[in-house]
């Protein structure tokens, strides 16, 4: 099982590489590679937020079930960020692994 998962890792940063994995991280990634967190809340809580408002205005009987899934869904929107910003704080632990970066 270790060479098959050593085959997916190597395979994942291979596609990075591709994809200019190589490069320096910007402000930003930076930030969000530091507070991997805080990035899902900042993106997750506001996509609750308005579609919970989003699915209240617009129909005329306010269901919990509406408000739930929409819930739901910033919930899920604020996990797919915060695991993408998870993967850019593994990136640039590689870069200076390499040497590529000093972490500045």
């Amino acid at each position: 099982m270790a060479n098959w998962w050593r085959s997916v890792v190597n395979a994942f940063w291979a596609l990075d590489r591709v994809l200019g994995g190589q490069k320096r991280p910007t402000q930003f990634q930076k930030w969000v590679g530091r507070h991997p967190i805080k990035a899902g809340v900042w993106v997750g809580g506001p996509a609750a937020l308005f579609f919970s408002l989003f699915f209240l205005m617009l129909s005329d009987e306010a269901e919990l079930e509406d408000v739930l899934v929409a819930a739901l869904f910033g919930l899920f929107l604020g996990l797919v960020f915060g695991l993408t910003a998870a993967s850019e704080r593994l990136r640039q632990h590689r870069l200076k692994r390499l040497g590529i970066w000093d972490g500045s």
